[in-house]
């Protein structure tokens, strides 16, 4: 087939390993008019490493200039560890990420790897609906088999609505085992991202079919949706805001009863995007009851993770 640009239609796509142990995702396209229609193209797109970092080339820039004094390509767990207890963070939640039409994979296993000897790292898996051919099976599996502790799922970086049916047999099991489900709300700059699949008000959906799952809006329905998210927690028992990525001196702004919905609301700081130790002084510098900052910064989380 010669050189050119043709119509197509996105047949499948599906998350394999290579024969040299790689991850990589194979997509199947079928040519749609001209000479070639019908014709079926196989494209694989091999992800560099053993899977340890993201495999975006844009996004391991993005990386290496919030952080340039650490090398990203030798990261060390245990480091981290000290980094998070010089920041005076006692726990932080190690995230997978199966995004190759935005920012990249960072599979489940490397997050387990990487977790399981630091008690203080909580692994949250991540399952990616067109990646995984059982995604309720593959759930399952990681809870019992790998004792992930959470799921985050990108549902505008992988492109599915949050109450697609696909996913419900995930929210399923994560309810069975208690474990909470965090998804990208609101806007995000990496290309290949479409927002309207980031809209918090699905959550009220989700809330309903399952009652007993705890669900949490990660960034609070940043730049359009913050009223919705607001609104939300404070209406379904299970819902609740996660505000990483947002600058703490504007939540306020933002929320203008904030302090009214203090015992909804998770900390987080999208590392390495900010800071650590900046974002823990920037909620405790708040105009807040000294009560609802630690809520914020820590009891919440605590009481969702079950850590004593």
């Amino acid at each position: 087939m010669p050189k050119g640009t043709y119509d197509a239609v996105v047949e499948s796509m599906e998350y394999k390993t290579s024969q040299s142990g790689n991850p990589m995702l194979e997509c199947v396209y079928t040519i749609t008019g001209g000479e070639f229609d019908g014709r079926k193209v196989y494209d694989y797109i091999l992800f560099g490493g053993n899977g340890a970092q993201y495999s975006m080339p844009r996004l391991k820039q993005f990386m290496m200039r919030c952080m340039p004094e650490v090398d990203i390509s030798n990261f060390n767990p245990a480091k981290f560890a000290d980094y998070l207890t010089s920041c005076g963070v006692d726990y932080g939640v190690i995230l997978a990420e199966y995004a190759p039409l935005a920012t990249g994979i960072c599979t489940n296993e490397h997050v387990y790897n990487f977790c399981r000897e630091q008690e203080r790292l909580i692994p949250f898996a991540c399952i990616n609906p067109y990646l995984t051919n059982n995604p309720g099976a593959e759930m399952r599996r990681l809870i019992t088999e790998q004792g992930f502790r959470g799921i985050k799922l990108y549902p505008s970086y992988d492109w599915f609505y949050p109450n697609d049916r696909i996913m419900y047999p995930v929210y399923a099991v994560a309810q069975e085992y208690d474990i909470p489900v965090m998804m990208h709300t609101g806007s995000s700059t990496f290309y290949g991202t479409k927002i309207k699949y980031a809209d918090p008000l699905y959550f009220d959906e989700l809330a309903v079919d399952f009652p007993d799952l705890t669900l949490l809006m990660a960034h609070s329905g940043r730049g359009f949706w913050y009223d919705t998210a607001f609104f939300l927690s404070r209406l379904h028992k299970n819902v609740y805001m996660e505000i990483t990525g947002l600058p703490a001196h504007r939540l306020l702004t933002y929320f203008p009863e904030f302090e009214r919905n203090v015992d909804k609301i998770v900390f987080g700081t999208d590392w390495p995007a900010f800071d650590v130790k900046k974002m823990v002084e920037a909620i405790r510098a708040l105009p807040l009851a000294e009560e609802a900052k630690e809520k914020i910064l820590g009891g919440n989380a605590a009481r969702i993770l079950k850590i004593k």
